[in-house]
């Protein structure tokens, strides 16, 4: 008897026994928990990581910029603004330009070496609007967004060029005729001729500075009770609002050379200044502003003083600049092409991080010799 109830007492100690252990094992799943909770506070750690995401796109982005050339102080400029911005922002930039501003073709191969390279973006500067519409279609197709600089692509695929950062140069037209229509106004007697000198009859922005010029003059001329007309280059005559008139009293005489060259330009601007009715000239950029000043260092015509050619130019450079404060211009017009290349390249970053991007005007001033070392004016002019 006594061994039966030991033998029941040492059963029912093994029971507890094994129970006691199931019981600790039931509580085990607490210890996975533990092991969860690093997981959970390490993730914010691995959030965090795109914070630094910009800085290492930014290095990693490339800009392909397209400019109408090398040759002229003006692009010099804006690649030095171009410079200053890739630097600050940490992106690399290829700037490139034909050899010649009537290159078109050359430039035509340069936007497509561009896209070859598949940039990050590119910036454009188009010659010839036409020439360049299916390389822009297929930087659509490619995703490669677009900025135009300088010169706009008018009639570009839709959704191509996301912006322009540029003067806007018909408004910088409008302001040099003003000014030289307030000179010449009271020598309206008469036939008289009003000669401009443009280096194409392809380029947005050449284009438009003389439609401005011509439309404002022709404008404040009729509304002082003259008749006005547009004649020489077919471009310019057939897109101008100046409306044609036989007969008129005030002629626009509109010259540009079969190729951009310095010769070709300064030959323009020599017969017109030959014209006996000439009394006033411009040339809407600095090529053809420099033209104007070549000439003149044969004819002696252009001045302010009585019976001398009113001359106004474009842009700056050592000649232009000089000419000025020698009273062989009236005045000229100046862009900011160092801010225009900031801000192409802060586009450009805009576009390519998925951001807004709209037109941007880099704007104009009127400089002459009274006011062509005032700090606002003198940034913007280059030798």
């Amino acid at each position: 008897m006594k061994k039966k109830v030991l033998a029941a007492l040492l059963s029912a100690a093994m029971v507890a026994t094994l129970l006691s252990g199931c019981g600790s094992k039931a509580e085990e799943p607490a210890a996975p928990a533990e092991t969860e909770a690093p997981a959970e506070t390490e993730a914010p750690a691995e959030a965090e990581e795109p914070a630094e995401a910009p800085a290492a796109d930014a290095g990693s982005m490339s800009f392909e910029i397209v400019s109408k050339g090398l040759q002229h102080q003006y692009w010099q400029a804006v690649l030095q603004g171009v410079n200053n911005k890739a630097q600050e922002l940490g992106v690399t930039v290829n700037f490139v330009g034909p050899d010649s501003e009537s290159n078109i073709d050359q430039q035509v191969q340069q936007l497509q070496s561009a896209l070859n390279a598949n940039p990050t973006a590119i910036g454009l500067a188009a010659l010839d609007t036409n020439s360049v519409m299916d390389l822009l279609q297929q930087a659509k197709d490619g995703g490669i967004p677009v900025v135009g600089f300088d010169s706009g692509v008018p009639n570009a695929p839709e959704g191509s060029v996301l912006a322009n950062c540029a003067t806007d140069n018909y408004a910088a037209g409008e302001m040099a005729a003003e000014k030289v229509y307030e000179a010449v106004k009271d020598r309206i007697d008469g036939t008289v001729r009003i000669g401009v000198v443009a280096q194409d009859a392809t380029s947005e922005s050449v284009v438009n500075r003389g439609l401005g010029f011509i439309d404002k003059f022709a404008e404040l001329a009729v509304a002082d009770g003259h008749t006005a007309t547009v004649i020489g280059n077919d471009r310019y005559i057939s897109d101008s609002k100046c409306e044609k008139t036989e007969g008129a009293n005030v002629v626009l005489d509109v010259r540009v050379p079969a190729q951009v060259t310095s010769e070709l330009s300064a030959a323009d601007a020599t017969a017109l200044m030959n014209e006996s009715d000439t009394i006033a000239i411009y040339g809407s950029n600095e090529h053809s502003a420099n033209a104007i000043i070549t000439a003149n260092e044969n004819l002696s015509k252009c001045g302010t003083g009585e019976g001398q050619i009113v001359a106004a130019g474009f842009d700056s450079g050592a000649a232009q600049k000089q000419a000025v404060k020698d009273g062989v211009l009236l005045g000229s017009i100046t862009q900011a092409p160092v801010k225009m290349g900031e801000i192409l390249v802060e586009t450009l970053y805009a576009a390519a991080t998925g951001g807004t991007v709209s037109d941007t005007d880099t704007g104009c001033q009127w400089y002459t010799a009274e006011n062509i070392d005032d700090p606002d004016i003198a940034p913007n002019l280059y030798d």
